[in-house]
């Protein structure tokens, strides 16, 4: 399932490149450790910011398969993004844990 969240906006950090969407998606992230489920928080052209309640560490390269709303992509049906990257940032807090990922490769597949 995906949606944009009610206050859709893009957000660009001074400190990153790339615009940033505030995208609530579904993923499965495939591990050394296993197969984790997530949900991103924003996603960019670069990479992405998951949430969970269990993430893997800093340097942990992890593979998964997105799918990128039509509306976001303007096509009229969604886009499957393969993508292999690793996580270059982990926060912990009480419940949930957040890891930014940078995408090294991606692929678009068919439908």
């Amino acid at each position: 399932m995906s949606y944009l969240p009610p206050s859709f906006a893009l957000t660009k950090d001074p400190v990153r490149t790339a615009v940033r969407f505030p995208l609530r998606l579904q993923v499965s992230l495939q591990t050394p450790e296993g197969i984790l489920e997530a949900m991103t928080e924003n996603v960019s052209a670069s990479g992405l910011l998951l949430v969970a309640r269990k993430l893997p560490g800093v340097d942990t390269k992890v593979e998964f398969t997105m799918a990128m709303p039509s509306a976001i992509m303007g096509t009229s049906t969604d886009v499957k993004v393969h993508c292999v990257g690793r996580v270059v940032r982990h926060q912990q807090s009480e419940n949930e844990q957040k890891a930014a990922v940078v995408i090294d490769e991606y692929s678009l597949e068919a439908s």
